[in-house]
């Protein structure tokens, strides 16, 4: 079995595992970040949303062998403590069931680090690829608005 080093949550990590293991796995059952949720296995759902170098992909369609030592995995354990989406999440009392937010909150970090005052359409497009069974839709918007407006906030202070 080959070996994997990998860099999640600015942490190295060292697997051994299949190289067509998906991401998910190797995050969940070999590393042990748990905020990352299997929803369909076929990258449709978004509920495995990561951060690949800044950018979400899915990790349960991303086989372990495509990501390198140098590329930086985020789950949602890695987003820094008082996260300007996570505050604007509660405020807004997004999640119900709670079990796609991991992923939602972590493309709504995407698309706020490329676009700093995303229109509806900017967020609907974004947050295309990511189903909320619970339809919180509404509540993701008004959301990704207010932590856009607490990061405008917070770099002219």
């Amino acid at each position: 079995m080959p070996t994997y080093q990998l860099t999640i949550n600015a942490k190295k990590h060292r697997v051994d595992v299949d190289s067509d293991t998906p991401l998910l796995w190797v995050i969940r059952d070999e590393i042990g970040y748990t905020g990352t949720k299997f929803g369909c296995g076929m990258g449709l759902c978004g509920a495995c949303t990561v951060l690949l170098n800044g950018q979400p992909i899915r990790s349960c369609s991303t086989p372990v062998s495509t990501v390198k030592l140098t590329d930086k995995v985020t789950t949602i354990e890695g987003l820094a403590a008082g996260n300007a989406v996570q505050e604007a999440w509660i405020e807004a009392q997004v999640p119900q069931c709670g079990y796609c937010q991991s992923g939602q909150i972590l493309a709504a970090s995407a698309l706020l680090a490329s676009n700093a005052n995303p229109s509806d359409e900017d967020i609907d497009n974004a947050m295309a690829g990511n189903i909320c069974r619970c339809g919180t839709y509404p509540r993701m918007r008004q959301a990704i608005h207010s932590a856009a407006a607490k990061i405008q906030k917070s770099k002219k202070a």
